[in-house]
Parts: structure tokens; sequence; C-alpha cells
């Protein structure tokens, strides 16, 4: 095995670990847009949904069906008709939505069927198991539209979806449910998944959509300079699919986004919009830090706060790296555990991206910030600026007049933020009786009245 695959997979591996011990026994609603599977992603997806499951993962999926059953529609020469973004289902349509959810389902079931060796899938067991787990009415009358046998979701059975997983199976729902009298109703993926999610007060709500995720700026181009929103709290994408128009096509901003923002304000904490396109784009989002689409969260995933003494273990492996190419002076758990509370910590689900030390010396009416790292997979993202005025904050606090730094290779960064130069000689006492002249490193100090 070369040395360049091991230099690589190693820090991959300890990157992800975290979020596999997090999502363990954690319930993911995962709804798949019918044109994914038109698409022929089926096959992928089943596998990255497979090895979701088998990391502990309890996982609902939906399916939806517009392109089949518009392919079924039009073999019988019969045209779709839709009204605000919902299909009219008469009696042809019901018709070919069964047939499609039928063909469907066999086919996801089978594809969670194919443990074949040599393939991510090698010895899986995924058991689906679908059932009559929704119950529905009728979507009626819209402005002066009828929807016939169009529905929307009336009950979940959580109870019933409950008992399956914790058997251990894949929960498969089709945008299908049935009324108290038996009577179908044609369903949309979205309405399902996001009623489920929130029914189950899931974890996660996912799309697997045609779309690459939410704009920045939603009116402009697909480009370099328009990128994805990769996180959108809750009240900013309130406020965005506010002045948007209503959504008539997937393809519509506000089409997934309004099902997002529903499922987030009703106490599904994280949801989220990933293309079909990109390969592996769920392990993507659920397994790296910032994900590969648009994630709706209903709080502030990062943490900004002191740390306590369970976080010394993910500030030693924040800091390793750093310490070993000489960015930073080497600190031993021991000299770490007995500061730990001098250290200001920012975590994003559950995780350490970015820490410093405050270690003040009254007496002198300043303190030394150390320690100041941020880990590469978030580094330009601001998260080292915001530790830093957490610092200096606590500084303040404790009625100090300035704070210094000691840096080898980021003064540039610092002098950007209000510091200045200044000489080893400045520095307090205690300090500089411990200053390495050997290392050499530059004084740099800010006054903060």
């Amino acid at each position: 095995m070369s040395a360049v695959f091991n230099f690589t997979f190693v820090p991959w591996f300890r990157s992800v670990a975290p979020y596999i011990h997090k999502f363990r026994n954690q319930t993911f609603v995962v709804g798949v847009c019918g044109e994914a599977i038109a698409a022929g992603k089926l096959q992928h997806l089943a596998q990255d949904l497979a090895m979701v499951q088998s990391m502990g993962v309890k996982i609902v999926l939906v399916h939806g069906f517009r392109p089949q059953v518009n392919e079924q529609l039009k073999a019988k020469g019969h045209t779709p008709r839709y009204s605000h973004g919902v299909r009219i289902t008469d009696e042809v349509s019901l018709d070919c939505a069964q047939e499609a959810a039928g063909q469907l389902r066999y086919e996801i079931e089978a594809a969670f069927s194919q443990g074949l060796p040599n393939t991510p899938m090698a010895g899986a067991t995924v058991r689906v198991i679908s059932g009559n787990f929704i119950t529905a009415r009728p979507v009626g009358i819209l402005d002066g539209v009828d929807f016939l046998h169009s529905g929307l979701v009336r009950k979940v059975d959580v109870a019933g979806i409950y008992r399956t997983l914790d058997m251990g199976a894949l929960v498969l729902l089709s945008p299908f449910g049935f009324s108290p009298t038996g009577e179908a109703f044609n369903l949309t993926m979205e309405e399902v998944a996001t009623s489920v999610a929130i029914a189950l007060q899931a974890d996660k709500l996912l799309f697997v959509t045609e779309i690459a995720g939410i704009r920045v700026k939603p009116e402009e181009p697909e480009g370099d300079d328009n990128p994805i929103d990769t996180e959108l709290p809750l009240a900013a994408a309130e406020k965005l699919l506010a002045g948007l128009p209503g959504a008539q096509q997937p393809t519509d901003t506000a089409f997934y986004l309004q099902h997002c923002v529903k499922a987030c304000k009703a106490g599904v904490e994280r949801s989220h919009i990933v293309p079909f396109a990109m390969d592996g784009a769920l392990l993507l989002e659920i397994y790296v830090h910032d994900g590969i689409g648009t994630m709706v969260i209903d709080e502030k995933l990062e943490s900004l706060r002191e740390a306590s003494a369970d976080d010394v273990g993910g500030i030693l492996q924040l800091i390793e790296p750093f310490e070993k190419d000489g960015t930073l002076v080497k600190r031993s758990r021991t000299e770490i555990e007995r500061d730990v509370g001098n250290y200001t910590i920012l975590e994003h689900d559950g995780v350490i991206f970015a820490c410093a030390a405050l270690y003040p010396y009254p007496e002198a009416r300043t303190a030394e910030m150390a320690a100041l790292t941020v880990s590469p997979e978030s580094q330009g993202q601001g998260d080292g600026e915001r530790v830093h005025k957490r610092v200096e904050q606590r500084a303040r606090t404790m009625g100090l007049e300035s704070i210094f730094v000691l840096t080898t290779r980021t003064m540039h960064w610092f002098l950007k933020r209000g510091f200045v130069q200044a000489d080893p000689d400045q520095l307090p006492e205690a300090r500089r009786r411990m200053y390495n002249w050997d290392r050499k490193s530059q004084v740099l100090m800010k006054k903060l009245t």
C-alpha cells in the first residue's frame, strides 16, 4: 500500500470518525426525487445509504416518481396537469401513479439486495420494509381547482415506523396515502418526507434533488461567482423564502426550501438539499464538515465557549499537526489538562475546529493569547476571527488593558487585526523569563481600550 494513500486516508478517516460516532442511533429521513432514479443514480444511492445504515443510522427513505408517472401518462396519450406546483390526479393519473410506485418499489428493493463482492455493499444485509404508514386526506379544491385524487398527509404511524427501524430495517415509503375508508391519494415526495421527519422528530431531513442547493443570489445564474450557501440559519432561510415567488417547478429556489423551513420550524434541527448529480453527495453532506449542498438549521451549530476537561482530547488533536510543523510550541497533555480553563473553543457537531488560550498577567494588566489554531478544513471561514474576538472579550472582562501574542509564521494575520510589533523586552517580566530566544518569535501587542 502506497505511503501517499496512507497519508491521505488516515487524516480523512480521523476527520469523519466523530460524525460516525455522533450520528449512531440517529434517525434520518431521506427524500429522493424520481429524477435521480430516472438518471440512473439508484444503484449508487442504495450503496451509500447502505453504508450510512451500517454505521448505525436509522433511515426512512421516501421516493418520488414525478418523471415516471409522466412517462406512463405520455404512453397513454394523457397530458400531465399541475396547479400550485402539485399534480392534479384524475383517474388515469392515479392508475399511472400506482403503476410507477409499484415498479419503483421493486427496483429500490432490488438495489438494496445486491450485496455483491467488491462493491460498497459487499456482505450487506439491508432489510427494506414498506407499509401503510401514511394516512391521507384530499387536497380538495384550491382557488377553484379540484385536485381530485391528490392528497396531503393526515397522520403518520410513528410507532409503526419506529418499531420497524428498531428491527434494523430500512423503511421505504412511496408518495401514497390512504384514507380511513381505503381511498388512495397521490401525495408528493416532498410533503411525505417533511411530514414524516416532523412526526418522527428526525435528526435530519435530506432531499436528494435536481438542484445543487440554494444559491447566495438565487436570481443570478449558476457559476463560480454565485456559490452555494452551504449553511442557512432558519431566520435567513425564512427571509429568503419570503422574497421568492411561489414554487411551481422543482428547479425553483423555493420548491425544496419551503419544506426545509417547515421541517426546521417544527423541530427538525437540520434539513438538507443535496444534488444527485454529484456522486456520493449524501456521504459528503453527512460526513464532511461543510457538506456539498445546502443545510438549513434551526440553531447555529457552531458553539463558541470556554473549554472543559472533556475537550482536552479534541484540543490535542487540533493542535498536534501545527506543533509538528513548528507553527506552535509543543504542549503536553498534562499542560493542556492543567490549563484547559484558559482555552476558548469553537465546536461544530461535537468536533473542535478552532481554539485559543488566554494566559493573564494581572500585575502588568495584560494577557497572552496562545495556541490560536484553526482546522485546515475550516480555514478562511472566519473561525479564527470569532475565537480571537471571544478571547479579547475574556481579557476585557478581566479588566486587562492589552493582549499580546508570540508568533513565527502568522504575523500579518495579527497585524491586520490591530496588533503592532513590539520588543520582547516589553513582555511582562514573568513571560520574558520564559521567552525562547532560539525560536525568535515575533512579539505583537494590541491595546483593548
